[in-house]
């Protein structure tokens, strides 16, 4: 199609895949409050009326700072559930607007991507959301005697989604890895031969996004490095099945083959047809040899 046409196409679909965020949005607000109560959960709550020195120091009060944080707060989570549970559609119109510029085999690869991908992410979240609770208290344990806790919505908001979204990213790492070995951009040996930067990028990918406690950290950053290692495991099978097809996998494009210099006879050569030789406009060749010889 000409560019225009192409223009044309891609407003298109993305007019579809805001049209379902947007619907699913106006839905979710229908529930909002159940949404915010789920995301909200991890955060221990303390008893109300309690005093704050009958309290361990591990829970919090749960607050909403300003006159429209609770309205901004129930927009929000809409929005965030609109964009998760339109997924589909925006990932499909997104797959339409590539798959036809795309060859067969290429088009396999990414429904594979899709089909692992996908279940990966939503493990990083499922993981996040289930280590929140255990982390939270930890956190919560350094308040000072006496004190108490007050967290916002917002903020347990933004750390839940936040953490969701980074290990959800993080169990990626596998299938980016074994992509890039698939597309001969490097191999598993080269991959294996990373492992002590891995482990250390890991690490401190891991301190980076989780909040500042060593439990968090090492929570992310165990299967994260268990993945790397299975991409590494994937990536030299695939690279033992692709010399077992092809030999000459391995070699470099400057690499010279070798050749055979080993001097053979040859036989007496044929003589060509005076009548149907080539050469001459005659179609005669003086002798009857041909041009070679």
């Amino acid at each position: 199609m000409p560019l225009g046409e192409h223009l044309r196409e891609l407003r298109n679909r993305l007019a579809v895949a805001v049209a379902a965020i947007v619907v699913v949005t106006v839905v979710a607000m229908f529930f909002a409050k159940d949404i915010m109560n789920l995301l909200t959960a991890p955060l221990p709550t303390c008893p109300r009326g309690t005093p704050p020195e009958e309290l361990d120091g591990r829970c919090a009060s749960l607050t909403m700072d300003g006159l429209t944080s609770p309205f901004t707060t129930y927009i929000k989570v809409s929005l965030f559930a609109g964009l998760v549970v339109a997924s589909p559609v925006w990932l499909h119109q997104m797959w339409a607007f590539v798959a036809p510029g795309l060859h067969q085999h290429e088009k396999k690869y990414t429904r594979a991507v899709v089909a692992v991908g996908v279940p990966l992410f939503l493990t990083g979240c499922y993981f996040a959301y289930w280590l929140l609770p255990r982390a939270i208290p930890v956190l919560l344990g350094f308040t000072a005697e006496g004190a108490e806790n007050l967290v916002t919505v917002d903020n347990i908001l933004d750390i839940t989604v936040r953490m969701a979204i980074a290990f959800g990213f993080a169990f990626e790492l596998p299938l980016i890895l074994v992509l890039l070995n698939l597309g001969g951009v490097v191999s598993g040996q080269r991959m294996l031969g990373w492992w002590r930067a891995m482990v250390l990028g890991i690490a401190v990918f891991a301190a980076a996004v989780t909040p500042t406690d060593p439990m968090s950290m090492v929570a992310l950053a165990i299967p994260v490095t268990a993945l790397y290692f299975v991409a590494v495991g994937v990536s030299l099978l695939n690279d033992r099945r692709r010399r077992r097809r092809d030999p000459d996998a391995g070699l470099s494009e400057d690499e010279a083959s070798d050749i055979d210099l080993t001097p053979s006879s040859i036989g007496i050569p044929d003589r060509v047809d005076p009548a149907t030789g080539p050469g001459d406009p005659t179609g005669r060749r003086p002798g009857g040899w041909d041009d070679v010889t």
